[in-house]
């Protein structure tokens, strides 16, 4: 398909802008705000028609940027495929390049044509270790039924679930024609995810989570932004933007057709959210890696031009213009020998954002040279949260001897808390920014508490008596912490209870309050009031009980709570939004230490 007049000359004025003249220079900024060059829209040839025998020929790239025409074979037509009138076409791709690289992930979204017009895109082939280059396309018509959708006015709402399927079985008539054995099925394309900035290690301790997306994980980078990124055409590479700056994470995959400033993509879902805001990038080709299991495209993002706004079943939307707005990240990893420090920006999203935070987190660590096993590791940092209060992170973690790395306990603690941040029943959270410090100490600093006991037994209302707290540290002798606690004044006759514990004995019941189908709190803020108030790991805390009811309501407790007054905010109370409490809390007292505390010990004592 040759190219119309005016893509000539755009392609000329494109050449002439990244020719790295006085001109590019002035003129390169507004040709990245201009619209784009509108192509034709390409004629159309119906499903309907598509007989076997059919011969035609699909546009993708294995190298560089030169798109190259693939000659197919139409198999015949699979109805209702992937459900209810999603018809998936079944063609057998020939040439030279296809024998020997077979159906590469990132062709998904590569255009078919059938008689000069626009029939669908890759979107589907046959399991590992195919034998010749059968693939599955999506029909154009199913396609071009893919909303247009509010994505921006409506950020999280709507969402889909992971598209997660193994594979769909085609019937026997089919699988005899073709000489395949029973229960033979098509499965997506894989989408390059291309890393750039990561470790192997991180890659492969997330692999899962990337294959459950139909993801395949390749090395690849980012390439400088041309004038001419923004003119696309069919058989070209997009990319999908999860992560920019120093650290980038990009899904690549074909362009099916361009309709004006509108992109279809893929074929297939890439995550199957539905509504998804993300940039979208230009998408060059290195090389196409050949292999008997499963060949891929390796790929990199250039310029950024435009924004994707659907990923669903038969494909993805882009749009050419300005991208959408990312969550700044700084990360700081600290040894004893230096540090190192990142910044980069990633994607908002409730399912992919904790995710995200959480594998850059750990490459911070894992990339880092100086980095070792056995190491404590003490985290600060702030997020950022438009219209409320920042969540103060700051915690400690102790190395263990299980068979994991030992930051992967930072990572599942700040992916909880995003988690719970976003997956809030209150509101849309929006991020502003996200700076986590992680400081390696080159040991293992941990306690468990072996004993405790006070210096009296009876004690008075309105006394200071002290707490003493053997602690055993690892390898290291036990020593001895004490902290004075004061008796309420008002403290009635009777037995106490002193708590001695860790902080997750604390956190276990504010985490039960806050959590659940019918969360007690009022609000963002309040959960993020909650999150702040959390105990640290690296503080031995004490806490006096008394037993008498506490009533937690919404954010807040109220210890000592008379029963009138239990009464009268039980009757005004919605279903779900209080907890009454055979205890109370009559004070609670902690020590910092320079170590991870776990362990608890209950301290009786009598109120003369």
């Amino acid at each position: 398909m040759l190219p119309s007049p005016a893509r000539v000359r755009a392609y000329c004025l494109a050449a002439a802008l990244a020719s790295g003249s006085l001109l590019a220079s002035i003129l390169g900024p507004l040709q990245a705000q201009s619209p784009p060059v509108r192509s034709e829209p390409p004629a159309i040839f119906p499903l309907e028609k598509i007989q076997p025998g059919m011969t035609g020929y699909a546009q993708t790239i294995f190298e560089g940027d030169r798109i190259e025409r693939i000659e197919l074979e139409v198999v015949g037509v699979l109805p209702n495929l992937l459900g209810p009138k999603q018809d998936i076409i079944l063609v057998r791709l020939r040439g030279p390049r296809v024998e020997h690289t077979g159906v590469a992930g990132g062709m998904s979204g590569s255009p078919v044509y059938l008689e000069g017009k626009l029939a669908g895109a890759l979107s589907l082939r046959f399991g590992v270790f195919a034998k010749e280059p059968l693939a599955g396309v999506t029909p154009i018509e199913n396609m071009l039924k893919l909303p247009v959708s509010g994505a921006d006015r409506n950020r999280l709402a709507g969402l889909n679930e992971a598209f997660r399927a193994a594979g769909y079985p085609i019937p026997g008539e089919f699988a005899q024609q073709l000489g395949l054995g029973e229960g033979a099925f098509l499965a997506p394309i894989e989408t390059p995810l291309v890393f750039s900035g990561f470790h192997p290690a991180v890659l492969s301790r997330f692999a899962s989570e990337f294959a459950a997306f139909g993801w395949v994980a390749v090395p690849g980078g980012t390439a400088a932004a041309r004038a001419d990124d923004a003119l696309l055409q069919p058989g070209d590479m997009a990319s999908l933007v999860l992560m920019q700056g120093d650290l980038s994470v990009q899904a690549s995959c074909t362009v099916s057709a361009i309709f004006g400033d509108r992109l279809l993509l893929c074929g297939h879902p890439v995550l199957g959210y539905g509504e998804l805001v993300a940039p979208m990038a230009r998408g060059r080709v290195v090389t196409t890696l050949a292999s008997a299991m499963s060949s891929t495209k390796i790929v990199n993002a250039g310029g950024v031009i435009g924004s994707i706004t659907d990923d669903r079943l038969t494909g993805v939307i882009g749009r050419l213009g300005p991208p959408p707005r990312l969550i700044p990240m700084e990360l700081e990893s600290v040894t004893p020998a230096g540090r190192q420090q990142y910044r980069f920006e990633l994607v908002e999203h409730a399912k992919l954002t904790p995710l995200l935070v959480g594998l850059a987190t750990l490459n911070g660590l894992l990339g880092n040279p100086l980095y070792g096993e056995g190491q404590t590791f003490r985290l600060t940092g702030e997020i950022a949260v438009d219209g409320h209060t920042p969540v103060n992170l700051e915690n400690m973690f102790a190395p263990t001897d299980l068979p994991l790395p030992d930051a992967l306990f930072i990572v599942n603690s700040v992916q909880t808390i995003f988690t719970r941040i976003f997956t809030n029943s209150y509101e849309a959270a929006r991020i502003n920014s996200i700076r986590l410090r992680v400081e390696a100490v080159p040991e293992r600093r941990w306690a468990v508490i072996d004993s405790a006991w006070s210096e009296k037994s009876e004690v008075s209302p309105g006394e200071e008596i002290r707490v003493k707290v053997l602690l055993k540290p690892y390898r290291g002798a036990p020593f001895i912490r004490e902290i004075p606690i004061t008796i309420p004044p008002q403290a009635p006759k009777g037995q106490l209870r002193i708590l001695v514990s860790d902080s997750e004995t604390l956190n276990r019941m504010s985490r039960f309050f806050s959590l659940g189908p019918q969360s007690r709190l009022g609000g963002l803020e309040q959960l993020i009031a909650l999150l702040n108030r959390e105990r640290r790991n690296h503080r031995l805390y004490v806490t006096l009980l008394q037993p008498n009811p506490t009533l937690l309501l919404e954010d807040k407790e109220l210890p000592n709570a008379p029963l009138s007054q239990i009464r009268i905010l039980d009757q005004r109370r919605t279903p779900g939004s209080s907890l009454l409490l055979r205890e109370s809390v009559a004070g609670e007292w902690s020590a910092q230490l320079n170590q991870v505390i776990t362990g608890q010990y209950v301290i009786p004592v009598t109120v003369k």
